[in-house]
């Protein structure tokens, strides 16, 4: 199925939204709950499959929909068309800081790999699917696991990922990336991982024990912050079950703690 052409524009920085714009009967197709803001005119509905194979049968629904709950994702779509006369705009917005990265899938060979919950809207058309990391030491060790997504179109894609993007070209090249930077690459990219140096590198480095390695020619996308990485450090730094804080020096949170009368 050829992908709705949709248009869109992309509003803010560290908290970005996406909106669309479709023409009379154009439909996107996003994430549960993804959704912002949009014009009088655009119906939605909830559908258990992406649309991309609209004479599809009963099993294959089924196939796709357990493919879909592999990931931990919501086994519904929603679907957002425009059902009135003239433009209408939908928005929807990344779940936490970083960058919306909109990608033609038609420029990068019609197939990128992402890491799982980095889908978050396309035109319909697009076929969002799983990829199996078929290497036990990557699906163990790679921090992405087994399961990646797939997403397949010659339409637009909206994927997002947390802090800085930084999108590479190789060119039969080797790049070693930590196993929770990557954020997608294209379908013939060939990714594995290896040991980060030597034993004292591995347990006092700080970057982990195993690197990720994406090699060939395609296109990788790469984040600065995986919402991991920023989950820990809030927890870190959240207060402990007794009551009592972390400031950004210990000696000054404790004052803190003193003048609020926390202590």
């Amino acid at each position: 199925m050829q992908s709705h052409k949709v248009d869109y524009e992309i509003f803010g920085d560290d908290m970005q939204l996406v909106e669309i714009e479709l023409d009379p009967s154009e439909t996107v197709i996003a994430e549960a709950g993804a959704m912002n803001y949009m014009d009088d005119g655009i119906s939605f509905e909830a559908k258990m499959g992406d649309g991309s194979k609209p004479n599809a049968g009963l099993m294959d629904t089924l196939l796709n929909v357990g493919k879909r709950a592999l990931t931990g994702e919501s086994i519904f779509l929603t679907h957002f068309t425009n059902t009135g006369s003239g433009k209408k705009r939908v928005s929807f917005a990344a779940p936490y800081p970083g960058k919306i990265i909109p990608i033609k899938l038609s420029e990068i060979g019609g197939e990128i790999i992402c890491q799982k919950d980095a889908f978050l809207c396309a035109a319909l058309g697009t076929e969002i699917g799983i990829a199996f990391n078929k290497r036990l030491g990557a699906g163990f060790f790679g921090g992405e696991g087994f399961i990646l997504q797939r997403l397949r179109g010659d339409g637009l894609a909206f994927v997002h990922a947390g802090g800085t993007i930084v999108k590479k070209q190789l060119n039969n090249d080797l790049l070693k990336v930590d196993t929770g930077c990557i954020v997608a690459f294209s379908g013939n990219i060939q990714y594995d991982i290896q040991r980060a140096g030597g034993l004292k590198s591995m347990f006092f480095g700080g970057e982990g024990l195993f690197l990720a390695t994406l090699q060939g020619t395609g296109t990788v996308y790469l984040q600065s912050l995986p919402f991991s990485r920023m989950a820990d450090r809030i927890l870190q730094h959240a207060p402990s079950a007794g009551g009592s804080r972390k400031g950004e020096g210990s000696i000054l949170g404790s004052l803190g703690d003193l003048i609020d009368g926390d202590n």
